[in-house]
C-alpha cells in the first residue's frame, strides 16, 4: 500500500489523498481550497492524477473542504464509486448544489462586467455536473467493514466532527490505513465522541489545532451568554459566521438549553441560510446518530430546531429586511470564514457599528475575511466598498468542530502499532505548519513517534 499526498498537506483545507492497493487507486477526499482569491484559483488547475485512471473515492464528511472538487473530478472523467456514510451521502447534494450555485453566479457576474478582449469566465463545475457526481455515491453504515474493491475493505467509524462524519479505515494488501477525517472534540453537542481505533500500520491525522488547547466548554458557554446579554444592554445585533452543517445547529441547540437563563425569548433569531434550512431537515432525519444529552434536549422544550421566535429566511429579500432591525436580532449566515454568502452583506451594513458584537464560533483560514476580522482589521473590503471596522468581535474556541492537541494526542494514543510498535507510524494532514510542527513535537515526546508532516507530491509506503 502506498499513500500520495496532493492536498491538504501543508494547509488546512483542499482535503486530497491517494491511496495505491490491490493494483487500484483510491482517492481519499476531494476538498475545495479555500482562503484568499490567489489559493481559491488553484481549484481550477489539472488535478495531480488522472481522474478516470481512480477506481473509487471515499468522503470522509460533507464539509466543502472535503468534497469541494467531487464535482470537478467527475466533470473531468472520474466514473467509479463513491462511498461515504449515511448522512454524509444526504448532506453532500446540499453543500454540493450550493457551491455550484455559487460559482455558476460568479462566472455570470464577472461575463456581464468583463471588459473587451478579457476571457469569458467558466464556473468551476455546475448544478448538472453535481448531478452526475450523486449519481455515483454509495452510502455505507458505520461499523461496516465494506469490500468496496477487489482485495480493498473500509470501514467508517465515528468521527465527532458534524453529522456523517467519519474515521476511515482501509484495509489492502495485509496492511492497514486509517485516515483520520477531521475529529471533534469529545463532548460536543449532538454528535456522538470520535470512536477508538485499535490498530493501524500507518495513520494519516488531522492537526488543525495541533498548537492549540481549547477553553473549558462550560466557560465557552457562559462567554456566549455573557456576549448575548452585553448585546442586548448596548442596544445592538448579533452576527455569527457558521458553516451551514455543524456550528449552526449547535448554536441552536445550547439557544434551546440556555432558553430562560440566556432570557432569549427577547431576542430575534435569524438562520439566514437556505442551505442551513435544508440541513436541520438532514439532521432529523438522522436523530438515532445523536448523543443521550442531545436526545434529552429533543425530548424537552423547546425544540432547537422549532425555537419560537427562529425565523429560517430562505429569499434575498427576506435576508436583506434583517438589516433593517436596529436592535435585538442575532443572526446565524454563511459561510463560517466570512469569505461568501450573506453574511458578508450583514457585515457591510453593521461592522462600522460599535454596539455591533461578531461572534465568530469555528476555525479562520488564512487569508479569509474571518482571519483578517479575528486579526484585528481596521477597516476590510466587502463587495468593492471599504468598511470600517467598530464592531467587537469575539473569538469563543470552546465551540471548535474540531478537537485540539490534547483531543489529537488522545485519540492517537489509543491505536497500536504492528508488531512490536506500541503506536504505529504518523503523517499529519489538514494543519498549517505552525500547528503541525507543534503537535509533531509533543507526539514525539510523548509517544516516541516522529510524525511526518505530509506535502504535496510526497509519497509513502504503508
Amino acid at each position: 500500500m502506498r499513500v500520495h499526498f496532493h492536498g491538504a498537506a501543508g494547509e488546512v483545507t483542499g482535503s486530497l489523498h491517494e491511496v495505491e492497493a490491490a493494483g487500484r487507486r483510491v482517492l481519499l477526499d476531494c476538498g475545495m481550497i479555500q482562503g484568499s482569491p490567489e489559493a481559491e484559483r488553484r481549484n481550477a488547475e489539472a488535478f495531480p492524477f488522472e481522474p478516470t485512471a481512480l477506481d473509487a473515492l471515499v468522503v470522509s464528511h460533507a464539509h466543502i473542504d472535503h468534497i469541494g472538487r467531487v464535482p470537478l473530478l467527475v466533470k473531468r472523467g472520474f466514473r467509479a464509486p463513491i462511498y461515504a456514510q449515511h448522512a454524509t451521502a444526504d448532506l453532500m447534494p446540499i453543500m454540493l448544489m450550493d457551491a455550484a450555485s455559487i460559482s455558476e453566479g460568479d462566472a455570470e457576474r464577472h461575463n456581464r462586467y468583463r471588459r473587451a478582449g478579457e476571457p469569458e469566465a467558466q464556473p468551476l463545475f455546475t448544478r448538472e455536473d453535481v448531478a452526475a457526481a450523486m449519481a455515483l455515491v454509495r452510502p455505507l453504515s458505520y461499523d461496516a467493514r465494506t469490500e468496496v474493491l477487489p482485495g480493498i475493505d473500509i470501514a467508517f467509524r465515528e468521527a465527532g466532527h458534524i453529522l456523517g462524519s467519519s474515521s476511515v479505515e482501509v484495509w489492502a494488501d495485509g496492511r492497514k490505513l486509517v485516515f483520520s477525517g477531521d475529529l471533534g472534540p469529545k463532548g460536543t453537542p449532538i454528535l456522538r465522541d470520535p470512536a477508538d481505533i485499535d490498530r493501524a500500520d500507518l495513520v494519516l491525522m488531522e492537526s488543525t489545532y495541533g498548537d492549540r488547547l481549547h477553553r473549558d466548554r462550560a466557560d465557552t458557554i457562559r462567554e456566549l451568554g455573557d456576549i448575548l446579554d452585553t448585546a442586548w444592554r448596548e442596544g445592538g445585533n448579533v452576527l455569527i459566521p457558521a458553516f451551514a452543517v455543524g456550528r449552526s445547529q449547535e448554536l441552536l441547540y445550547w439557544f434551546a438549553r440556555h432558553w430562560d437563563e440566556w432570557n432569549l425569548s427577547r431576542w430575534h433569531i435569524f438562520l439566514d441560510s437556505p442551505m442551513a434550512s435544508k440541513v436541520v431537515s438532514v439532521y432529523e432525519r438522522h436523530a438515532d446518530l445523536f448523543d443521550e444529552d442531545a436526545r434529552r434536549v429533543w425530548r424537552g422544550k423547546p425544540d432547537p430546531f422549532r425555537l419560537p421566535n427562529l425565523h429560517f429566511t430562505q429569499s434575498r429579500e427576506e435576508s436583506m429586511a434583517i438589516n433593517r432591525i436596529e436592535r435585538g436580532a442575532i443572526v446565524i449566515a454563511g459561510s463560517g470564514m466570512a469569505n461568501a454568502g450573506r453574511i458578508l452583506h450583514h457585515f457591510r451594513h453593521r461592522l462600522d457599528r460599535r454596539q455591533t458584537h461578531v461572534v465568530f464560533v469555528g476555525y479562520q483560514a488564512e487569508g479569509t475575511l474571518g482571519r483578517r476580522l479575528v486579526d484585528g482589521a481596521k477597516w476590510v473590503r466587502i463587495h468593492g466598498n471599504d468598511v470600517r471596522v467598530n464592531a467587537q468581535r469575539h473569538t469563543v474556541g470552546g465551540l471548535s468542530a474540531h478537537t485540539d492537541q490534547r483531543g489529537l494526542m488522545a485519540w492517537y494514543g489509543t491505536i497500536s502499532g504492528s508488531g512490536d510498535a506500541s503506536h504505529p507510524p504518523l503523517a499529519l494532514v489538514h494543519g498549517e505548519d505552525r500547528a503541525r510542527e507543534a503537535l509533531a513535537g509533543e507526539i514525539g515526546e510523548t509517544f516516541g513517534v516522529h510524525a511526518t508532516l505530509g506535502r504535496p507530491g510526497l509519497v509513502l509506503d504503508v
